[in-house]
């Protein structure tokens, strides 16, 4: 018999009103609309290549100033490859624009060659290292660690605080072919554009293993020529291409990132032969069985130096194709064959690259001269692998197993100054214009014996053969005799090296002629030596250089292009007078006639303005130029002037 059993009231309404509850829980939920999907990132609608810059942190630092407050700041620049095809050595613009100091980046260089910390305050273009190619999503399915980079920079900025975000200007890619639409701000922390490639030709690039070889004033060429799991020879060589500049004693530096040391070199060495770094470091750890005392360099930025010709032939640092020219490359203009410079070396590699295959060229690429133009190198480029002649002599070629491109291009800082000047003078004015003022710059504090803002005297002619410190008496006797006012403080020297002094020699209907004379009042001589001078409206007319090797420059219509002939290619060294205590120093010179014709430049002002160079370069640096031109005055007693050139010119004939 079933037994009933009386239910609690007590038990019974809970439950009751906890079903209710549940039934009106899950009726609701059935009926209300499912929620607003999550907004895609915004770097899913860019079909070519993202770019974002997020401000991540900041803070102020030491020392406190109100007026000029320097703040920490910590972003993350990210690019990312959307498109059909390979990004082959990416390089992306960050528009800095608050005085940044850049200290570290990761996964990026600086494309400019500089190393850091640097300066950036006017944007900066950056180049991936070690990931300097991006792989599209079509050849790797999707997967993002090949298609992406995300760049991490940490630097300090000045006169940004709480609340205000110091964000750059713009951002974009820089890689030829790309064009990118304004750049859009989300929020007041982050940045982003896309960047879409120009040619819309699908198959651009898929075949497409390198990137072609560019053109550029000066080429570094990084080849591995041997490679082995723990070290490889690397055979570097630098090329000149540009028609107006050279190097003299070049020095070469660069930057090695994954602890890489040279062990041995041929056809150059570095400028200090250092082991400090490896024997206290990592290296010195790892190759334990290693006499690091044979070990050439262990820097993580080294300064290589060409070898002097005596070691072209040395068994252990010679015979190398190309070395061992003090480091002297000259324009091709002059000889191919010395328009280049090649040295190859030993550099051991750090795990975890202890692989053959496993191969990284150094970054942050400089080179210089002295009395040189200043370059300004990108970042090293994967190329196609570069050809030798075959070493055994066979009609065949060698191939190198990788090959990197640096290219490196002229570049004129503010903060720069000429190293060599111009005076002119005429056969009309019997005075001559010395070299400006400070032309090659002055002490930034001058002592008082002499002003760095007074104007040059003009000179009597033939003591442009004198050095600066001995003209003071000549220059205020031509002053007294010519009448003309002398400050209380006289004009300080140009402190050039070298000197050129332009002559208008001659003005007749039918032709000119100028004579040119080259000062050298250095300690240094310098061997095939050149010079360039630009006329705007005589060059047509151009007919002959007398005593050097001189023809209109190649592609040009206003630039002369001289050079020393077999046995006058030295510029000498000053050197002592013939009786050193009482006479002043004597300038290495070399000097020579151009003659001109007025058929091809009919209306030509040779006395007023066309008979003086616009611009002038020797040894492919730019010389400051007067400000003023020797005027044709209807007084001048011709005399005096053709007596004062012509002693100028038998003094040099002496």
């Amino acid at each position: 018999m079933a037994v009933v059993h009386d239910l609690n009231p007590v038990i019974i309404i809970p439950f009751v009103l906890l079903s209710v509850s549940l039934f009106n829980t899950s009726f609701s939920q059935s009926q209300a609309p499912p929620p607003d999907p999550a907004p895609a990132p915004a770097s899913d609608s860019c079909n070519g290549v993202f770019l974002s810059y997020t401000y991540n942190s900041g803070r102020a630092i030491p020392p406190t100033d109100p007026t000029n407050q320097a703040y920490r700041f910590e972003s993350t620049l990210r690019v990312v490859n959307n498109g059909r095809h390979e990004l082959k050595s990416w390089r992306a613009f960050v528009g800095f624009n608050h005085r940044e100091l850049l200290v570290s980046a990761s996964n990026a260089v600086l494309a400019d060659g500089n190393s850091l910390p640097d300066a950036v305050g006017n944007g900066a273009v950056f180049a991936g290292f070690p990931m300097s190619d991006l792989k599209s999503a079509v050849e790797t399915a999707g997967d993002t660690s090949q298609m992406e980079v995300s760049v991490g920079l940490v630097g300090t900025q000045f006169g940004v605080g709480a609340p205000d975000v110091p964000m750059p200007l713009n951002i974009s890619l820089v890689n030829d072919g790309y064009t990118c639409v304004n750049a859009t701000n989300q929020g007041n922390r982050v940045m982003h554009v896309c960047c879409v490639i120009q040619d819309t030709n699908s198959n651009r690039g898929v075949n497409e293993e390198f990137l072609p070889r560019q053109d550029g004033d000066l080429i570094i060429m990084y080849d591995v020529i041997r490679a082995y799991d723990v070290n490889y020879w690397a055979q570097v060589s630098i090329s000149n291409h540009d028609p107006l500049s050279r190097l003299d004693n070049w020095q070469l530096s660069f930057d090695w990132m994954r602890e890489e040391f040279i062990y041995t070199m041929r056809g150059a060495y570095p400028y200090v032969v250092d082991t400090t770094d490896c024997v206290f470091g990592r290296q010195g750890q790892y190759y334990q069985d290693m006499d690091f005392s044979q070990v050439l360099n262990c820097q993580r930025r080294p300064t290589i130096i060409d070898l002097p010709p005596t070691m072209a032939n040395d068994s252990n640092l010679g015979r190398i194709p190309f070395c061992c020219r003090n480091g002297t490359i000259l324009p091709p203009l002059m000889d191919p064959s010395k328009s280049r410079s090649s040295f190859q070396m030993q550099v051991y590699k750090m795990p975890p690259d202890l692989n053959r295959t496993e191969l990284a060229p150094p970054q942050n690429w400089k080179i210089n001269g002295t009395m040189n133009p200043d370059y300004e190198c990108g970042s090293p480029m994967r190329v196609s692998p570069s050809q030798f002649p075959d070493p055994s002599g066979l009609p065949s070629e060698t191939a190198a197993i990788a090959s990197w491109q640096v290219v490196c291009n002229m570049t004129q800082s503010r903060q720069a100054v000429p190293r060599c000047c111009v005076s002119y003078s005429a056969f009309f004015n019997d005075s001559a214009i010395p070299c400006n003022t400070c032309a090659c710059g002055c002490n930034s504090n001058p002592s008082q014996t002499c002003s760095a803002s007074e104007p040059a005297l003009l000179l009597r002619p033939d003591t442009l053969l004198i050095p600066f410190e001995n003209r003071t008496a000549e220059a205020l006797e031509w002053a007294d005799i010519k009448r003309r006012t002398v400050p209380n403080l006289l004009p300080c020297g140009d402190n050039c090296g070298v000197s050129i002094n332009w002559h208008v020699l001659s003005d007749f209907k039918d032709g000119w002629s100028a004579r040119i004379t080259l000062f050298n009042w250095g300690e240094s001589r310098f061997e095939d030596w050149f010079a360039a001078v630009q006329l705007d409206n005589a060059v047509p007319g151009f007919e002959e250089v007398y005593t050097f090797n001189g023809s209109v420059l190649q592609g040009s219509n206003n630039t002369i292009f001289m050079q020393g002939r077999p046995g006058l290619n030295y510029l000498l060294a000053e050197t002592d007078g013939s009786n050193p205590r009482k006479d002043p120093r004597v300038p290495g010179t070399q000097q020579s006639v151009i003659s001109f014709k007025k058929k091809s430049t009919p209306g030509i002002q040779v006395a007023t303005r066309d008979g003086f160079p616009t611009k002038v370069l020797f040894n492919g640096e730019e010389c400051a130029l007067p400000t003023i031109l020797p005027s044709k005055a209807p007084m001048i007693s011709a005399a005096s002037s053709i007596v004062g050139f012509l002693t100028l010119a038998l003094l040099l004939l002496m």
